[in-house]
């Protein structure tokens, strides 16, 4: 006798956000636990102090939840609320400045780190996760936030632009900017022994 496939369908943000505006407490819990781990991981990257990015999140969501009824779906609610957490974490970032890492090898999605078994190849990671840190750390906070929408929260062109509300050859620019800065200061810090 053959098994019934079991799909697990996922409720639609809009669906969500509409339950959420309505005062439904567990649909704004569901809607906080999809987008916690993209908006910490966008928090991280900008802020680069896990204390920091958590606050973010924190402050953040509040005001997303309160201003629900401004959200008018012209984009994804994961998009919108990407653009109120870099807003958020660029405001936190003027008022502290940029502070250094935990401690190395910190891993900003809290996953286990395959590398574990191996000491080289960890303290090899954690040189490289601290370099890439820096380098970030170095890139403009425009340049960084686009980047790190990009590279980090997996989001799309016309996605960025209109978080950010620019065009997408804005979004592109920005992009390209920061992999040609990246990787200059990699390599510097590679050729120079830095990292």
């Amino acid at each position: 006798m053959p098994e019934a496939l079991t799909t697990s369908v996922q409720t639609p943000d809009e669906l969500l956000v509409r339950r959420a505006r309505e005062g439904d407490a567990a649909a704004r819990e569901e809607l906080f636990q999809r987008h916690r781990g993209d908006s910490y991981r966008v928090a991280y990257r900008q802020l680069g102090n896990e204390q920091d990015a958590l606050d973010v999140v924190q402050e953040a969501m509040l005001k997303a939840f309160s201003a629900l009824g401004d959200f008018d779906g012209r984009s994804g609610f994961r998009t919108w609320l990407l653009k109120i957490v870099t807003n958020t974490a660029l405001d936190w970032g003027r008022r502290r400045k940029r502070r250094p890492n935990g401690p190395a090898g910190e891993n900003p999605d809290h996953s286990p780190d395959p590398a574990a078994d191996d000491p080289a190849r960890r303290l090899y990671q954690q040189d490289l996760r601290r370099a890439l840190d820096q380098a970030l750390g170095r890139l403009t906070p425009t340049i960084r936030s686009t980047f790190v929408l990009f590279a980090e929260a997996g989001m799309s062109y016309k996605e960025i632009a209109e978080a950010q509300c620019v065009p997408i050859g804005t979004v592109m620019s920005r992009i390209h900017a920061a992999r040609v800065k990246l990787q200059a200061d990699l390599d510097w810090d590679r050729l120079n022994g830095l990292s």
